[in-house]
Formats: C-alpha cells, sequence, structure tokens
C-alpha cells in the first residue's frame, strides 16, 4: 500500500487583479518555453523565474513548488481540449457520426500542433497524478462522452457504451501521442485522422448491430 501524501498542486492564491493576472500569464508563458526547451527532467522554478524576469518568491506567491506549476499547465491543456471536443460533440445540428470524425480530426490535429509540449507533461506527469485535482480534471470530460454515447447508441447497453467509449479516449490518447511523436504534414494529418474515424465507425456499427461489419453499413452512411 501506498502511504506516500500526494503532492501540494493546487495554486496558493488566484490573482485578483489584472496586474496579479498579468504576472501569472507572464510565469505560464515562461513555463512552457522552459519545459518545451529543458524538459522535464531539467525544469525548476528558478529557470521559470528567470525566463519570466521576475523572482522566484513572486512565483511562489501563486504556486507553491514545480508540481503546481506543471499541474497548472497540465490541467488548462486539459480543459482547453475538454472545451474543443465537447463544442464538437454537442453539435446537435450534425449527424453524431460527423461529429466523431470531426472529433478525431480535431484531437489528432491538437496532439501534433502541440506535441513538444505535451511530450513533456506527460514525463512530468509523476509529479503531479497521484493528487486529488488531477484526478478530478482527468475525469471532467467522462459526462459528455458519456451523453454522447448515448445518442450514438441508445439500444446499447451502458456497460458496453463505456466501454466503448474508454477504448476510443484510450485509443485516441495513445496512437494520437504516438503518431505527433514525428513531425506530419496536412495531409498525413488528415490521412491519418480519416483512417482512425473510419476505424471507430466500424467498431461501433459492429456494436449497434453485429450483423453490420464495416464502414458501407447503412447505421454508417445514414445516422
Amino acid at each position: 500500500m501506498n502511504d506516500r501524501p500526494s503532492p501540494r498542486i493546487s495554486s496558493r492564491k488566484s490573482p485578483k487583479q489584472a496586474r496579479s493576472a498579468e504576472l501569472v500569464a507572464t510565469i505560464l508563458e515562461a513555463a512552457v518555453q522552459v519545459l518545451a526547451k529543458e524538459g522535464a527532467q531539467r525544469f525548476t522554478t528558478a529557470r521559470v523565474a528567470e525566463k519570466a524576469g521576475v523572482s522566484v518568491g513572486s512565483i511562489y506567491q501563486y504556486f507553491p513548488n514545480k508540481a503546481a506549476i506543471l499541474f497548472r499547465l497540465q490541467s488548462d491543456e486539459w480543459r482547453q481540449t475538454s472545451d474543443l471536443l465537447r463544442g464538437i460533440l454537442e453539435e446537435k445540428d450534425r449527424p453524431p457520426l460527423d461529429r466523431l470524425r470531426a472529433l478525431v480530426h480535431a484531437f489528432v490535429r491538437s496532439e501534433c500542433e502541440e506535441a513538444e509540449v505535451r511530450g513533456a507533461l506527460d514525463d512530468a506527469a509523476p509529479l503531479y497524478r497521484d493528487a486529488p485535482e488531477a484526478q478530478e480534471a482527468r475525469l471532467s470530460g467522462t459526462q459528455t462522452l458519456q451523453v454522447f454515447m448515448t445518442e450514438l447508441m441508445p439500444d446499447v447497453s451502458a456497460a458496453v457504451r463505456d466501454l466503448a467509449g474508454d477504448l476510443m479516449t484510450s485509443t485516441l490518447k495513445q496512437v494520437g501521442k504516438a503518431f505527433s511523436e514525428t513531425p506530419r504534414t496536412p495531409a498525413e494529418i488528415t490521412a491519418y485522422a480519416d483512417a482512425m474515424a473510419d476505424m471507430f465507425g466500424a467498431y461501433l456499427a459492429s456494436l449497434a448491430d453485429p450483423r453490420q461489419t464495416g464502414a458501407s453499413g447503412s447505421w454508417i452512411t445514414n445516422p
């Protein structure tokens, strides 16, 4: 049993004045630059302070340690990604599978555009992944996906929908990360995202109707 205390990763205080908010924004911008250049292993509060042109004490007003800075970067990234994907999944005027395809494209493109920083954040995850705040942040997009999966496959059991959602989410994260580790052209990103969306579509079709065997089935073309 692991009895290690969870790291403190919550900000010390929230900036209430424009000047304070500007300082925090400067710190976070510097942190992104340091992380991208130095990587997680060489990331330090002192380097962030130097890059931001502020004192270490100024950083400690808002962040108790480097784990708190890294978690803020990660949670901001999670929130931005969740907001992007939520906006796509909730576009009710588009067929569900069109939304799913758009989601895959947006996710893969985002992974490729921010691969350097995201890779470094993955390396830094052991510093904060066990903290309650991190666990809560990771669950923020679960409800949106559950609602979408229910709309997509209303006649399939909740257990099967949850499994499918978890499998697609895990595949997107792991495969997207691996794909983005190599520089990609826009054409390569589009082709890869289309292939992954086709794969998801065929898989979901087989769950909705086991008689469907591929993306040419009527459930795929006429959602």
